[in-house]
């Protein structure tokens, strides 16, 4: 891309403000708890409650992201600020409560204290976990599918680990009619277990939600029908309100299934994480999973199932002194109404719609922790390449450079990154470019992003 005067300081100079970020970081002196530490009130083995917090921040720049639309943009934002409350009340009986500051988040257009952002629900769960094997969570939690969405944005092996197409619940942007969940998070219940044939280690997981809903009001109502009547002087409004394809009100069925061949991952649940820092040992963990749903896709009068199918990897090897590799890996293949899909104009401009990726995407990254500490931390150097493939348009892609600057694993990490591509714009719904209609190839910008996290 060739460098002109409208896009402000170069990548290079960007970079040097990086690295002195990170030197002042390194002369710090305070450090911070393991991964899952929070505060914990304890009544006996089997009655607790715990406390904690997460919070991620950024510095993002965005080429002719500006209000001009030709200078690069700047803004400092909270990406995440969530309280997390667990606890147990029986033996075989736990809970989970953590809240999130919704619309908080870079790329939303919404992002302002004060105005649109707001703490809310984030999970709600009812813990059956009986032993290894047999495990019922119920309530509102995260859709078991891939490792990216199970990590959460807290525990990717990078800072923005959501480049590839969402899946329903990270698309939609609530519950209730014309929604299908959120963050990530559905309404319904898990059961999941492991299980050790030949000294490997097979984690399954088995889920039912509640998935797309939609509204009834004016569903039969085509774009034709409502002009016929406005020629009588009759006003008629066609896919009115939330009115959507899911007009038997079909549940949502999601599964995974993962295969550890070396060490085992310890994490909570059927959670997971895109690293361990070494501290996990050896890892070759291989998965497959997806969601269904009848209906789960379109408009009312062009409805269409949604089907999503997900492989990924995770290779981690623990060099000795020599510090660790790490690499992740994910094919997503989706099956989804799409907009070159609908003859009806209405739906073309998503009323009534909801219009979903169609096509196949993929992303890989590798990492190499540095043992050596320097300051209170150690550096983590990373290449990352995302592509995708729409149905009914061009192809895309984008690469990320980035350094990780790893305090206390995922507790305490600085990060900066360089990310070039086509995957995102500057119009975007958290950071996705949403145009996948015919002949849409996506808007070619760079992006610059220092950022912190930070939990207890």
């Amino acid at each position: 891309m060739n460098v002109d005067q409208k896009r402000g300081w170069n990548v290079a100079n960007k970079f040097a403000v990086a690295g002195a970020i990170a030197a002042l970081v390194a002369g710090l002196t305070s450090t911070v708890p393991n991964a899952y530490a929070g505060g914990t009130i304890k009544v006996d083995d089997d009655k607790f409650i715990s406390v904690g917090m997460g919070m991620r921040m950024s510095f993002n720049t965005v080429e002719d992201g500006s209000a001009s639309g030709a200078q690069w943009s700047n803004s400092f934002g909270v990406n995440n600020a969530r309280i997390y409350i667990n606890g147990g009340i029986h033996k075989y009986v736990k809970f989970a409560f953590n809240t999130e500051c919704f619309n908080c988040t870079i790329g939303s257009g919404t992002n302002q204290f004060g105005g649109t952002a707001n703490i809310g629900l984030l999970d709600a769960i009812g813990q059956f976990e009986f032993n290894e094997m047999v495990n019922f969570w119920v309530g509102r939690t995260l859709v078991p599918t891939e490792r990216g969405e199970l990590n959460g944005p807290f525990y990717h092996a990078v800072f923005d680990g959501f480049r590839t197409p969402f899946n329903q619940a990270d698309f939609s942007g609530n519950f209730g009619a014309g929604g299908a969940g959120i963050y990530g998070r559905d309404n319904g219940v898990v059961f999941f277990g492991k299980v050790h044939p030949f000294g490997t280690h097979l984690q399954y997981v088995a889920s039912v939600f509640t998935g797309l809903q939609s509204g009834g009001t004016g569903c039969n109502v085509s774009v034709s029908q409502a002009a016929a009547a406005a020629v009588d002087g009759i006003t008629l409004t066609p896919y009115a309100g939330a009115c959507g394809p899911n007009q038997r009100n079909k549940i949502k069925y999601s599964g995974r299934i993962t295969w550890n061949l070396l060490s085992d991952e310890s994490n909570p649940g059927y959670y997971t994480s895109g690293t361990y820092y070494g501290a996990a040992g050896d890892i070759l963990a291989i998965a497959a999973g997806g969601e269904y749903q009848e209906d789960g896709s379109g408009s009312a009068l062009n409805p269409h199932n949604f089907t999503s199918f997900v492989t990924d990897v995770l290779f981690e090897k623990v060099l000795g002194t020599a510090g660790v590799f790490t690499a992740n890996a994910e094919l997503k293949r989706y099956w989804a109404q799409n907009l070159a899909a609908f003859s009806d104009a209405s739906a073309q401009t998503g009323g009534g719609c909801f219009c979903m990726f169609g096509g196949t995407s993929w992303t890989m990254y590798a990492l190499y922790l540095f043992p050596q500490e320097i300051g209170i931390g150690k550096f983590q150097p990373y290449g990352r390449y995302t592509g995708l493939n729409a149905q009914f348009a061009g192809s895309r892609n984008e690469f990320e450079l980035g350094m990780n600057y790893v305090i206390s694993g995922f507790n305490a990490r600085v990060s900066t990154y360089w990310r070039t591509g086509n995957i995102g714009g500057t119009g975007t719904f958290n950071g996705q470019n949403l145009g996948y209609g015919p002949g849409s190839t996506g808007q070619h910008v760079d992006t610059f992003v220092m950022a912190l996290q930070l939990q207890y």
